[in-house]
């Protein structure tokens, strides 16, 4: 059973608890380091598959879309 907080009739609930929890300095601060590295390796993985897409001229910067695109093109060809 859990305490309930100076001044509140019943115990916090599930989804209380968790919104306190991610409010934390320390919480805010992992969740960021996870997405930094989420999207480090998204973009990656992208730069990888932009290097084995056919393009003239070959270093032009094309977006995310269009490199998906392009090699949805190229694996049906």
């Amino acid at each position: 059973a859990e305490a309930a907080e100076p001044g509140r009739k019943e115990p916090l609930s599930r989804e209380e608890r968790r919104r306190r929890r991610r409010a934390t300095a320390k919480y805010r601060t992992a969740h960021a380091t996870r997405e930094r590295i989420r999207v480090e390796a998204f973009n990656v993985a992208f730069a990888e598959l932009r290097r084995l897409l056919p393009t003239l001229p070959p270093d032009k910067k094309l977006s995310k879309i269009e490199i998906l695109r392009l090699a949805i093109c190229y694996i049906s060809y």
